[in-house]
């Protein structure tokens, strides 16, 4: 608490050891119109940290507000002279997941943790409290301005099902979800397995790494993870950015492996391989240009299980994507396609520009290959596309090769959307779509956008962290901050308010509060309600073997006013 001053907000000297530049606690931006629901306010804490051992949580201190002007320095007195002008909320990484599939390798976790996590089968009741917060905030906490919208960056699906799509599609237009495959009466996914590579909450094992790290026995919670629930769906219009897991089986694998229907569809489930295989396979799959043998992943030696087949697990096109959200049954509120338009339906070029707020343009951006690989990069046609997209709307910027260029003025600002972080686009391998496209890395796009005064921000998904990253151009106007969410499938499965506010003094301030699931911090063991069950979902998730607390960020990442040039003042 050292770090905090009267006011609530972290001081310059509490950050000195960041390296951070923050204004003085007397230009600092004023508290905000309200905290309540946000983690300004409170946020969940383990009850016994820094230990090996399973830990409930609880309702813990909120984070402060930190004022970052690592790119041009705030003026005094802005706080009475802001006004807001667009506010929005970020989700990313959802990974909604049919956790019965056949086309799932969990048993690979101890070597590639995001192949399994203890939480999976609640995932669709938490995404719905998400829902449920989003909706009962209505508005920024720091401008008080209604939101604009929200917006999905990337890995909605977790193994692109149609039956993943479905209850997606459902979880943020509202409907009724039963998340369950298969045999309707019954779970029948790895957790019900007895298998101790897993956690299986009804039947108690010995010396398996859950039980061993304390994971409870919950006789019926399987069963109840699979009841149908009804979600309200988002009350404002959402757009949605495509990402590697919603095009790839398990976000990795190339798309268009023969015969890899049979394996969605089928009735065979590896849960199990010997330890010699696992290495072999978890190293193919981690090495890019490394051909997987996927007979061997999904089928091969190893323990089986006989599933109930279900052909609603057949996986989807892009193509089939975006398709889905232009249909009218899927509108909700809006708009229609959430997005995509009738020049994205054939699947080759899923990105798109819409409008923010006046003066603002949101620029949708596809990182994905199809060639496979987790991380991404962007092909030389759709970077052109952005930079015509900038020129046009730009004033001044420099060129590849360092020459300036003026454009005709006009009133526009951008923020851009994508999965993949500037830092994991280094997956250059070709995308199908595109074969004879280059494809650029994350350093290149990054120096594209520096270039360009009138962009604001780039929001990404994909790393599963809370990381805010100044980008500093050629001249004070030319920066732009990056704003990297965590996941809502990994602890701390928070999503990020962002607000967009003119200081009239010729900055912006863009304010960032993170938020968590409308959940309580704990709920009883015999409570099998859907806050109960996102609540587990968030307490399993801190829990897991695998859980990287680094992802959580620092004071520096989460509830900040990043302070940036107006180009147009």
């Amino acid at each position: 608490m050292g770090m905090l001053s009267r006011r609530g907000f972290v001081t310059a000297s509490g950050l000195a050891g960041l390296g951070l530049l923050v204004a003085t606690p007397q230009a600092s931006a004023k508290r905000a119109v309200t905290t309540a629901g946000t983690t300004l306010e409170s946020v969940a804490t383990p009850v016994t940290a820094g230990t090996d051992k399973y830990s409930r949580l609880a309702a813990g201190p909120g984070w402060p507000l930190v004022v970052r002007e690592d790119l041009v320095a705030g003026q005094p007195g802005r706080d009475d002279r802001r006004t807001g002008i667009a506010s929005f909320v970020q989700f990313t990484d959802l990974h909604i997941t049919d956790t019965e599939s056949p086309a799932r390798f969990e048993y690979l976790h101890p070597l590639i943790g995001s192949a399994h996590r203890p939480q999976e089968t609640l995932g669709t009741v938490a995404t719905a409290s998400l829902v449920r917060r989003v909706n009962s905030l209505c508005t920024g906490p720091f401008t008080g301005k209604p939101f604009d919208f929200v917006v999905t960056t990337g890995d909605n699906t977790d193994n692109h099902e149609h039956l993943e799509l479905d209850w997606f599609l459902k979880l943020l237009n509202g409907g009724s979800i039963t998340p369950n495959s298969g045999d309707p009466n019954r779970y029948e996914g790895v957790q019900a397995s007895g298998s101790p590579s897993f956690w299986n909450p009804d039947t108690p094992l010995s010396g398996d790494d859950y039980t061993t790290k304390g994971f409870p026995e919950l006789p019926g919670l399987l069963t109840a993870a699979g009841r149908t629930f009804t979600s309200p769906g988002l009350d404002i219009p959402w757009y949605c950015t495509f990402g590697n897991h919603d095009d790839s089986v398990v976000g990795t694998l190339p798309e268009g492996i023969p015969g890899i229907e049979l394996w969605y569809t089928g009735r065979y489930k590896i849960i199990g391989k010997d330890e010699s295989d696992s290495a072999k396979l978890a190293a193919a799959i981690r090495q890019p240009g490394a051909s997987v043998p996927v007979a061997e992943l999904f089928g091969g030696k190893g323990t089986v299980r006989e599933v109930t087949p279900d052909a609603r697990r057949k996986p989807f096109s892009t193509a089939e994507f975006v398709q889905s959200h232009l249909s009218s049954a899927n509108t909700g509120p809006g708009p229609v396609g959430h997005g995509f338009g009738a020049d994205n339906a054939d699947g080759v070029d899923v990105y798109y520009t819409f409008r923010i707020a006046p003066g603002i343009t949101g620029i949708s951006l596809d990182t994905t290959t199809l060639a496979g690989f987790a991380d991404g990069s962007i092909g030389l046609r759709q970077y052109l596309w952005v930079e015509k997209t900038l020129t046009r709307n730009s004033s001044t910027y420099y060129d590849f090769f360092g020459n300036k260029v003026t454009q005709q003025v006009t009133d526009e600002l951008f923020v851009l959307f994508s999965h993949h972080t500037s830092t994991t686009m280094g997956n250059v391998l070709p995308d199908s779509r595109h074969p004879l496209d280059p494809r650029l890395d994350g350093t290149a796009f990054t120096g594209l956008l520096t270039r360009f005064p009138n962009v604001l921000a780039w929001v990404n998904g994909h790393s599963h962290l809370n990381k805010i990253t100044p980008h500093p151009g050629k001249t004070p106007a030319q920066g732009f901050w990056e704003i990297n969410t965590a996941s809502h499938v990994d602890f701390p499965q928070q999503a990020r308010i962002i607000e967009v506010a003119d200081n009239a003094d010729g900055t912006l301030s863009l304010f960032t509060t993170l938020i968590e699931a409308e959940a309580p911090c704990a709920a009883d063991y015999g409570d099998t309600s859907p806050a109960a069950l996102a609540s587990l979902y968030r307490e399993f998730a801190y829990n897991d073997i695998h859980v990287n607390l680094d992802r959580v960020g620092a004071a520096a990442d989460h509830n900040t006013e990043l302070v940036i040039v107006n180009p147009l003042r």
